[in-house]
């Protein structure tokens, strides 16, 4: 089932969305569409590595504090 969505774009982006559908004789909202099956497709749940190696790092315990995060970094960094 198809639905209604209005969205607020730049008048440019605009333009260029016009000239693009024109171009390759495709409703804007067909291209929309496209695009976001593309998105859905991708998986977008998997982290960068420098935060996949962080993902879990508390798993089970409390997170300690901001002062308690400080003091542990620089308590690691001195040594």
């Amino acid at each position: 089932m198809n639905r209604k969505l209005t969205l607020s774009l730049d008048s440019n982006i605009i333009d260029f969305a016009h000239d693009f559908s024109m171009k390759t004789n495709k409703p804007i909202s067909r291209i929309i569409e496209s695009y976001f099956i593309e998105l859905r497709k991708q998986n977008t749940t998997t982290l960068p590595k420098d935060l996949e190696e962080l993902y879990g790092i508390f798993e089970g315990t409390d997170v300690p504090d901001k002062k308690e995060l400080r003091r542990m970094f620089h308590e690691k960094n001195s040594n």
